[in-house]
């Protein structure tokens, strides 16, 4: 369960971000709004999957592991009405995102039917497409490495042991992760996640430049679940390496984590750090943390 949940700031910040998701919640669409204006006027020409379901993902973790009422109660109200969506979602990393929410959830609800049945559902579409698009040398699923990559292994591990009688999906899972964590440590040293300036398109070439914050933490998040469900070492091994991207342990040897503000820097350019720190950077290195620290 989440811990230090009793201290005034947590509390404080916890209600405001979920304060914020209710007032980004669109019931029309039933999904959560993105891109909002200075004057606090929605500008999503839009509403993006991702962010939807990103938004579903920390719900899920607030259902699933905070112990504060006051907080699951409309965030459990949140989840049902933003849930029914997802199922309309084209984005695989919208299914993916979906399934770690509904993993969440479902530590404290593991008998919601309705819930078991969109696990159903979006899992058995991840699957069809690692079954139309892989092959021996691109065990993947789709034409194209692009953002955010680790999360559809992750996704299939998760409903491969969550679900019953599912080696099938555990095993793309596995694969899957394998592939890209070998691509993704070239010669086997240090992390290099493929970059996106171009990203890596079956049959091309494999840009390199620039690197996000997100890639490392997509991998390290999905390194650590492989970890947890296999016993094996070579897993956290991997978790580390990636972490370690934060730290220097990249192609420039410049740290993106930037000690004096606690923040992340948004990625590596060919010549040099990207010297802006962004939310998703920041939170992308803070998120990775905490999972290494609870590992």
């Amino acid at each position: 369960e989440l811990q230090d949940e009793g201290s005034s700031l947590a509390r404080d910040l916890a209600a405001r971000y979920l304060a914020f998701l209710w007032y980004a919640f669109d019931s029309g669409t039933g999904r959560f709004r993105n891109v909002l204006s200075y004057e606090r006027n929605w500008n999503d020409r839009k509403p993006s999957e991702d962010a939807a379901t990103r938004a579903l993902w920390a719900l899920g973790i607030v259902l699933g592991r905070s112990r504060n009422e006051g907080l699951r109660g409309p965030a459990g109200i949140l989840f049902d009405r933003a849930l029914r969506s997802t199922l309309d979602a084209t984005s695989p990393r919208a299914w993916a995102f979906t399934l770690l929410a509904v993993q969440e959830y479902m530590r404290r609800f593991a008998g919601d039917r309705d819930v078991q049945n969109a696990r159903e559902t979006l899992a058995n579409r991840l699957l069809d497409h690692f079954r139309r698009v892989s092959t021996p040398d691109w065990p993947w699923y789709e034409d194209v490495l692009s953002y955010d990559n680790a999360m559809l292994p992750h996704a299939m591990l998760i409903c491969g042991r969550g679900m019953k009688d599912r080696p099938e999906m555990f095993e793309a899972g596995l694969r899957s992760l394998d592939w890209l964590a070998r691509l993704q440590r070239p010669d086997g040293g240090h992390f290099v996640p493929v970059g996106s300036n171009g990203f890596y398109r079956r049959g091309g070439t494999r840009a390199r430049f620039d690197q996000q914050p997100i890639e490392a933490q997509s991998m390290i998040s999905a390194c650590l679940e492989a970890h947890r469900l296999t016993g094996d070492a070579r897993w956290h091994k991997e978790a580390v390496v990636a972490f370690d991207w934060f730290m220097g342990r990249n192609d420039l040897k410049l740290p993106l984590h930037d000690a004096a503000t606690g923040g992340c820097r948004d990625g590596l350019h060919q010549d040099r750090v990207n010297q802006n720190q962004g939310a998703e950077s920041t939170l992308a290195f803070l998120l990775s943390l905490v999972e290494m620290r609870l590992a």
